[in-house]
């Protein structure tokens, strides 16, 4: 099938920066969704369906049956609203197989419930390298491009490929590589696989944090990549990418939301199991990522000695 039978919608959440996208296949009414959103205030513990709402709403207008919810990491910036969609519109939940890495890494920092297995159950599907998924008269590729996480996909699909965190936008340039298992030289050579394929192919981001001077933007191109990108672009090495990631990342604070997140995203967008009370909660684990600086445990669990003054 080619692209002019194909249609494509993003959809732009201005809070956390993230790009969801609609991918349908026009003539058999047949649609993926790709990276949907759940809202998150963390102030208030707050959750809310706004923004998935809004691709729901845009898929019922279609007339289109959702066949899949395709994750494309789990992600540490917002939390998954896979479920949302599937109860609402149906479609299978896939994500790269490798989630299984992640899974087990965040599985202890997190100190999740014993019944809780890394082994990717938690999804529909798996998704090796180069399998393709059928979408209606589509046919999707998985390319496993590990860096910014063990267990990043991109999807191509005839003229387009969804690159996840990978790639951003050329004036913004990459994803960062510090998360548990992510590496910077297998970023390196992640992205050279997708900028490996044909100079006009669609590049669509799963994020774009915008400089002042232009408006936010997600679609790019191969060519376009590799000849502007601020971070890869064509005569920069691996080893010089990976000494100006590694010490750019070094700069970075945690995302806003990487705590809550996670441990959502690594269940497929399915809340942590409600307690005693009924209630779900969400866990903030003490010094997970706060390196050989951080203030020993044991310092805050002792009682004073004495009363302050």
């Amino acid at each position: 099938m080619t692209a002019s039978n194909m249609h494509i919608k993003a959809f732009f959440d201005t809070v956390t920066g993230t790009v969801s996208y609609v991918l349908a296949d026009i003539a058999g009414g047949q649609a993926a969704v790709i990276d949907p959103v759940l809202d998150f205030e963390p102030k208030s513990g707050t959750l809310s369906s706004r923004s998935a709402d809004s691709i729901i709403d845009y898929v019922r207008s279609q007339g289109w049956q959702v066949q899949w919810i395709l994750e494309t990491h789990a992600h540490a910036d917002h939390l998954s609203a896979a479920q949302h969609i599937r109860y609402q519109l149906g479609g299978k939940v896939a994500i790269g197989a490798h989630i299984r890495k992640v899974q087990a890494a965040f599985r202890k920092i997190y100190h999740f419930e014993r019944s809780f297995l890394p082994d990717g159950s938690q999804f529909d599907h798996l998704l090796d390298d180069g399998e393709s998924l059928p979408l209606g008269q589509l046919l999707l590729t998985a390319i496993h491009v590990p860096g910014h996480t063990p267990a990043d996909m991109a999807y191509r699909v005839a003229d387009a490929v969804f690159v996840g965190d990978t790639l951003f936008m050329p004036d913004v340039g990459t994803a960062r590589a510090d998360f548990p298992g992510g590496d910077a030289a297998a970023l390196y050579q992640s992205i050279h696989r997708i900028l490996d394929l044909p100079p006009q192919t669609r590049i669509f981001v799963c994020h774009d944090y915008p400089p002042a001077s232009r408006a936010p933007a997600w679609q790019t191109t191969v060519r376009e990549q590799r000849e502007h990108n601020i971070h890869v672009r064509d005569g920069i090495s691996q080893s010089e990418f990976v000494q100006m990631r590694t010490a750019r990342d070094a700069t970075l604070e945690m995302p806003t939301l990487i705590l809550p997140s996670v441990q959502v995203n690594v269940r497929a967008g399915k809340l942590p199991p409600a307690q005693e009370d009924g209630r779900t909660y969400v866990q903030l684990p003490i010094n997970a990522f706060a390196g050989n600086a951080s203030m020993p445990q044991g310092v805050w669990q002792k009682a004073p000695a004495h009363d302050p003054d």
